[in-house]
């Protein structure tokens, strides 16, 4: 299905942008991640990213041509796909602000949002609760960074915001004095409520304070939610106690053609400190290289040297008396009530059902040791169940599907969530196009993704278009399991542990290792013949791996 990519909007003040140039072709593939276009606003030129995949079937706005913002930039879709109706003005079916781009958004958009002229006074910029993920209903000030009366510059973190997926900093778009905060620490607030508020010092903002009761007079209407704030986001990756990431080109960081992407100022920076880039990992928006990393950098000998300084500090439990009762209470967490919904909807919305064989995994583990004698080589079994899963699912596509009430999709590409613990609870961040890439390419992916869900680095955009999904609790000794499905999935498949126990071989008792994985599926759209068949050709392929290599 055609997705229309508009102009966005790329700096608080922007009202039309220019495409200076276009890095991407009518005709060309585009993936998630990569640059279509860079586009001049009225602070810089800025690389603008696609956060959705297929054929780049339209342009809308040629080099050297500047239109307003939300104007029809660009169309992406399928190849061949008929695109006449939005070409002539109708509706798109999916709009640039849904899913993947609330994270384009977040991290690089930043519109400002204020109270209508006559009613403040000149300068004085109403902060709303921004959406910072596709899912996002509400959010919490983990903290503020910034009090009352501190002179507030352009790119200065105002807070850190616990989302439904992760802790976010909040960067301003604007000078001034902090007037007014409108959540305390601690406190949680829907989307757009009032945040803060900046301006002049001494400015009356009484005005400000009362459309806090009257949200039709709080601020202009915006086509996305995200882009009725003023402030851009970045993963947490550290206490901030030094100026963030001025709003300038966010890009990515990943080397294209031995390119290495980071933003102006972090550029200007590392040149002045004499710091090469490629020595530098990116913290911003998938794995943009931005000011603060630039900040924070150590060489590796240093960073080693602290290393050996690092201590671990436990807090001890309280000393009860005998008999004498206790309780704590803990606030959840934003994503902890997030998983709740969601969990709560799919268990109740899709009739679960489960299926669970056990699979000698023998073969499996020769495989495995001659696979990591290699060098520089890691898999782990949960590699090859992933890599498994998404062959057996090309195999049975009725699996790979989503249930959309009146239509059933079918996915003709494989993309493997894979569900991460975390301190606050569970993520299920995506590897992309699994049954393309061998053992060692998921090993790597998952490790980077797991890494990344443990220090509250990924994006929305890695957390997103999940086909079918794997948890794993093998790891922890479980033998067996059922999970819940993560929907939109159809299924999701629970693995246990290798345990050795007695097996029967040709006749005789024999020590075999084996394995157990319990298949929970969505009834609507996977039938008990069909996740049977998906079983059996997991298990051939993971009973005998070298079958995936054929």
């Amino acid at each position: 299905m055609a997705i229309v990519v508009n102009m966005p909007r790329l700096s608080d003040t922007m009202e039309e942008g220019t495409v200076a140039k276009w890095l991407k072709q009518v005709g060309d593939v585009i993936s998630e991640g990569d640059i279509l276009a860079e586009i001049e606003t009225d602070k810089a030129t800025m690389e603008f990213e696609s956060f959705n995949e297929g054929t780049l079937l339209h342009i809308g706005i040629q080099e050297g041509d500047a239109a307003p913002v939300d104007a029809l930039l660009a169309i992406i879709g399928e190849k061949g796909e008929d695109i006449s109706a939005l070409l002539s003005g109708g509706a798109p079916a999916t709009q640039e602000a849904s899913e993947a781009s609330v994270a384009e958004a977040a991290a690089t958009t930043a519109p400002a949002t204020a109270a209508p002229a006559a009613a403040l006074p000149e300068g004085v910029i109403v902060v709303n609760m921004p959406r910072l993920s596709d899912t996002m209903e509400e959010g919490t000030v983990a903290s503020w960074l910034k009090k009352v009366g501190d002179v507030i510059e352009e790119g200065d973190i105002l807070a850190e915001i616990e989302t439904d997926k992760a802790t976010m900093e909040f960067e301003s778009f604007n000078a001034g004095t902090l007037l007014h905060i409108g959540i305390q620490e601690g406190e949680a607030a829907p989307v757009d409520s009032l945040l803060a508020i900046i301006g002049p010092n001494g400015a009356d903002i009484s005005a400000a304070l009362k459309p806090a009761s009257a949200p039709a007079a709080a601020t202009p209407v915006a086509p996305d939610p995200v882009v009725a704030n003023e402030a851009a986001v970045t993963p947490v990756t550290a206490p901030a106690t030094k100026a963030p990431e001025a709003p300038v080109a966010v890009v990515n960081s990943s080397a294209h053609n031995g390119r290495i992407f980071a933003s102006p100022l972090a550029k200007k920076l590392a040149k002045e400190k004499g710091i090469s880039l490629s020595e530098v990992k990116g913290s911003g928006e998938q794995g943009r290289i931005v000011k603060v990393d630039i900040e924070r950098f150590t060489p590796v000998a240093a960073q080693a040297a602290t290393a050996t300084l690092a201590e671990t500090v436990s807090t001890p439990a309280p000393l009860l008396a005998s008999g004498e009762e206790h309780f704590t209470e803990i606030k959840n967490s934003q994503m902890r009530k997030v998983i709740a919904k969601r969990l709560g909807e799919s268990k109740f919305s899709a009739p679960h059902y489960y299926l669970t064989v056990e699979i000698a995994m023998d073969n499996a583990m020769a495989s495995r040791a001659q696979i990591n004698n290699l060098p520089d080589t890691k898999v782990s079994f949960n590699d090859m169940v992933l890599k498994a899963s998404a062959m057996a699912l090309k195999k049975h596509p009725q699996v790979n599907t989503t249930w959309q009430g009146d239509t059933t999709r079918f996915n003709s590409h494989v993309h493997m969530g894979v569900a991460v613990a975390v301190p606050d609870g569970l993520v299920v961040p995506v590897v992309r196009f699994a049954d393309q890439q061998s053992l060692s390419q998921i090993g790597a992916a998952v490790k980077d993704l797991a890494g990344k869900a443990r220090d509250k680095k990924l994006t929305p955009a890695e957390m997103e278009g999940s086909t079918f999904t794997v948890s794993n609790l093998g790891m922890f000794g479980i033998q067996e399991f059922t999970s819940i499905i993560n929907q939109p999935n159809s299924a999701i498949l629970s693995v246990g542990a290798i345990v050795q126990k007695p097996v029967v071989k040709g006749g005789a008792v024999v020590v075999g290792n084996t394995m157990k994985v319990t298949l929970a599926c969505d009834h609507r759209t996977v039938d008990g013949a069909t996740a049977a068949a998906f079983l059996q050709t997991l298990q051939a392929f993971l009973e005998n791996p070298v079958t995936m290599l054929a």
